[in-house]
Order: structure tokens, then C-alpha cells, then sequence
């Protein structure tokens, strides 16, 4: 299951905010990661505000590119507020990127 695990990860890497050139890994906008039987996939995910443009496009795009994934036969996607996204969740790659490190 690790491995599937680590194959997801490098399909989320793949997408990017449109807003902020670093991939919503780095970005720190996928909070859960849960393979169940090597079929399932469930992911908790949120975007960096509420009103932000692509909240319908992210999420599809998301699941999309998990469903490409040999022996994938299910995404279960939730989109969570709670806790809500800020700054301090990006990994520090994301944040030496966008000069948010003091």
C-alpha cells in the first residue's frame, strides 16, 4: 500500500493552484491520504480560501488524476475548511519558493 500511496502523491504533484506556482502537495492543501484495499483511495483536501475560482475544477482534477492510476477503481474526495488553510501548513521547499520563510 505504500507504494500506491507514494504513486498518488506523485499525481498530486502534477497539479498546481493556478494562482501560486507550487503544486497543492507543497502547498499543503491535501490533509489526508487513505488507501483501503489497494482499490480505494480516500483524500481529505481543502483549497486556500473558500472563495477561491478553481473550487470546483481542483477537486475533479484531483480525482482525475488519481482514477489514472493501474488498479484504482475509486476516490472518495472530501473537500474539508476545518482546519481552515493557512501559510504555515506549505512544506518548506513550498515556502523557500514563495519567500515566505523569514
Amino acid at each position: 500500500m505504500k507504494d500506491l500511496k507514494e504513486e498518488v502523491i506523485k499525481e498530486i504533484k502534477k497539479i498546481y493552484d493556478p494562482e501560486i506556482p507550487v503544486n497543492i502537495y507543497e502547498l499543503g492543501l491535501i490533509y489526508k491520504i487513505e488507501i483501503i484495499d489497494e482499490k480505494k483511495v480516500n483524500i481529505d483536501m481543502t483549497l486556500t480560501s473558500p472563495n477561491c475560482p478553481v473550487a470546483e475544477e481542483l477537486p475533479n482534477e484531483v480525482k482525475s488524476n488519481i482514477m489514472k492510476i493501474n488498479g484504482v477503481e475509486d476516490v472518495n474526495l472530501k473537500l474539508v475548511w476545518d482546519p481552515p488553510w493557512t501559510k504555515e501548513k506549505m512544506s518548506e521547499a513550498a515556502q523557500l519558493e514563495l519567500d515566505y520563510l523569514a
